[in-house]
């Protein structure tokens, strides 16, 4: 048999490589379909909040910029709002990132087992399985970070000034999704300083600036239009919300969510782009990720997730370097040494991240592991962590409230509002309110509050009120009545035990209401 060409086995490897890199995409893609088929718990309360968003589309949004709305919308539009639909696009974004993250160790000259290292490392990072399980920025976020780091890769391979542009458009659309990625773009501004700095002469990084301002541009006026809201919640959550969080439990934690046993992965790939001569070249890479640690570890408010997003390319880095390492005579053993650690432990932590098991199964199962509930957020638990019991009794919420709505004479009804404590309160009582007859909802909670001002004029003669006390209620209206209480399994303490309450004829003036109620958190 006639060997193959030197260009011919290359064309071949590649196809090979290619091939692993969607296998090991549609594993992923496999992992959260079967979760959002069979084995999810329900509707999460940011997803009820993100949805209300999508239904009032425009160009900020107190806590986020517009881009992850505005594919919620354009996704409803196509696919509806079924706990599935909502939860396909992360699932897929999930996929896509194992799919650069593998493109990105085979542009960086790794080969099957550095691929498939990097690929298992993205696999199983439990803070992955829970962003690709619900809809919200982060797994987009988590993307289009993959992505910039893919651009920034070709970029030192290649230096094509078409790139620069490319690069530009992912910085803004990242700048439009979250504004954490001001950190990428930071970090590589100082990469190019210390590594490159002939290339800050050039025009290309300006362009790319000036390409990812003018697409953030739309994000700036709306903040300047509402007093700058979203500063004012990023303030407000670092005093309050997130105000428990020490810089050793963010360092901690970071171990934890990308799954303990892949720290020597993404250790060993910070190693290879500072250290190893072929990894040198994509030092820019490494800079940009201690770029973002630090700004986040001096902050000492931040959450260990902040930083899921730029461990991409150590992985694709990690792998290499094990690759190299594996390869030579006797320590082809360490293959195994490195893998089956990651992927045992990723199957260990993943129900903490993934819903697949019942409730009960779950409580038992995470005591057992010795992981009790937990949050980041400063909160009073149950038995769920936060981010499960989240997903529990908003539809029993909209239907008892409903009940409170159905007992208000007929002719009243057209004059009642809801008024709800936060988002998720009042973005289940919208989602719900096809199914349960429901009034309008209103809540001083982030966006709420800026779309209650449509109810200013509105002559209100009865509110529906979720939580509170009697007390206080009779402040704002002349008669108040507790109808019932909300009582429901496995949900956050706060949102259990709730007291309904109707409040008839309102008798303080609404503006002045609605002026000392605002919540940005």
């Amino acid at each position: 048999m006639k060997p193959l060409s030197n260009e011919k086995l290359k064309y071949k490897l590649g196809n090979s490589e290619i091939v692993i890199i969607l296998l090991f995409s549609l594993i992923k893609l496999f992992i959260h379909l079967y979760t959002n088929t069979f084995a999810s718990h329900g509707m999460f309360r940011d997803e009820l909040y993100y949805l209300s968003c999508a239904s009032r589309p425009d160009i900020g949004y107190v806590d986020q910029p517009p881009l992850s709305i505005f594919i919620l919308g354009i996704s409803r539009l196509f696919l509806g709002d079924s706990l599935f639909a909502i939860r396909l696009l992360p699932a897929i974004a999930g996929a896509l990132t194992v799919f650069i993250t593998g493109m990105m160790v085979k542009k960086m000259d790794g080969r099957t087992f550095a691929i498939t290292i990097a690929s298992l490392a993205v696999i199983f990072a439990p803070i992955y399985f829970g962003m690709n399980t619900f809809f919200s920025m982060n797994a987009f976020d988590i993307l289009l970070w993959a992505v910039a780091f893919y651009l920034i890769t070709l970029i030192v391979k290649e230096d094509n000034p078409k790139l620069w542009i490319w690069l530009g458009i992912v910085l803004g659309l990242g700048l439009m999704n979250k504004i954490g990625f001001l950190w990428l773009g930071f970090g590589l501004f100082i990469g190019l300083l210390f590594m490159d700095r002939n290339k800050l002469r050039t025009k290309n990084p300006w362009i790319t600036a000036g390409i990812a301002f003018i697409i953030f541009l739309p994000f700036i006026i709306w903040n300047a239009t509402y007093d700058w809201a979203h500063i004012e919640f990023i303030r407000n959550a670092q005093m309050y919300k997130y105000s428990e969080i020490t810089r050793g439990d963010f360092v901690m934690w970071i171990f934890i969510l990308m799954n303990p046993a892949s720290a020597v992965i993404w250790i060993l790939g910070l190693y290879y782009l500072f250290f190893n001569k072929g990894g040198k070249q994509f030092k820019i890479l490494g800079i940009i990720f201690i770029v973002t640690f630090l700004i986040l570890f001096i902050s000492g408010k931040s959450k260990s997730e902040y930083l899921s997003p730029a461990f991409t390319p150590l992985f694709a880095a990690g792998g290499i370097i094990l690759e190299q390492i594996s390869s030579r005579k006797f320590w082809k053993w360490l293959k195994y040494v490195v893998i089956i650690p990651l992927v045992v432990s990723g199957i260990i932590t993943a129900p903490l991240a993934l819903p697949i098991l019942p409730v009960e199964t779950y409580i038992n199962y995470a005591a057992s592991i010795g992981f009790g509930p937990s949050t980041s957020e400063n909160k009073e638990l149950a038995e769920l962590p936060q981010f499960y019991a989240d997903m529990f009794g908003w539809e029993e919420l909209a239907k008892n409230v409903s009940a409170v709505y159905q007992t208000i004479p007929e002719e009243e009804k057209d004059r009642t509002l809801i008024y709800t404590n936060n988002y998720g309160e009042a973005g289940a009582v919208e989602y719900y309110s096809e199914k349960y007859p429901l009034p309008p909802v209103i809540s001083a909670h982030n966006n709420f509050w800026i779309w209650g001002w449509d109810y200013l004029n509105e002559e209100i003669k009865n509110v529906i009120i979720i939580g509170g006390n009697i007390e206080d209620h009779l402040e704002s209206c002349e008669e108040a009545e507790m109808v019932l209480v909300h009582k429901v399994e496995y949900v956050m303490p706060y949102e259990n035990n709730l007291p309904i309450f109707l409040c008839r004829n309102l008798i303080r003036d609404f503006q002045q209401i609605w002026e000392n109620t605002k919540h940005f958190e």
